[in-house]
């Protein structure tokens, strides 16, 4: 089911919207720890948590705000086969990062032996470029158990198939990226710390 990522400051305000839009809503705590909203209309709304945390407090929109609280030590990873970016964060607080590019030969049109010479270069070069982002993920995500992920899929997997790795645990959502680049990560950042809510408009 689609969500949107709600960050923590404009929750009250989107849940208050919400109900404007549907002609009030009620709020409950349901199984797994998670707020649902049901308006009038027959609207309805799940939010959870960010970095899987469960809910156990009051049915109100700030009190569940309130217990989106980041982990003393988490992550971002992002790869694609054009770069990386890796950060380390305590709380709200980026601690350490880093941002890399690789270049990985692009498709070709040839064929036959020159295609299979193509098609051996870009994986050498993509296995090349996903090693040393598993480096670097390897130091920079040492201290952090939860980690959230982007990119591409198949990039991502290769990274984390590193044993330097095994500890860490990835939490929704999955980030659809571009090539990573600071401003990149830092929205990474924040989607990862926001509230995830799936919306079924009646």
């Amino acid at each position: 089911m689609p969500h949107v990522l709600v960050p923590v400051a404009r929750w009250h305000r989107w849940v208050d919207n919400f109900g404007s839009r549907h002609d009030g809503a009620s709020l409950a705590v349901v199984d797994g720890g998670v707020l649902r909203g049901t308006a009038a209309d027959g609207s309805h709304f799940t939010a959870r948590l960010p970095f899987a945390t469960e809910y156990d407090g009051p049915a109100e929109a700030r009190a569940f705000a309130t217990a989106a609280v980041a982990p003393a030590a988490w992550g971002v990873l992002l790869v694609r086969k054009g770069g990386f970016a890796i950060a380390r964060l305590s709380g709200t607080t980026l601690v350490e990062h880093k941002i890399g590019q690789r270049h990985v030969q692009g498709r070709t049109k040839a064929g036959g032996q020159s295609q299979q010479r193509f098609a051996r270069r870009r994986d050498n070069q993509a296995r090349q470029a996903y090693e040393a982002a598993a480096d670097h993920a390897a130091r920079i995500l040492a201290g952090a158990t939860l980690v959230s992920t982007g990119g591409d899929h198949g990039a991502v997997d290769a990274v984390l198939a590193d044993a330097r790795l095994a500890h860490v645990t990835v939490v929704e959502p999955w980030l659809a990226v571009p090539d990573p680049r600071r401003a990149v990560l830092d929205q990474a950042i924040g989607d990862t710390q926001a509230i995830r809510v799936e919306v079924v408009n009646a």
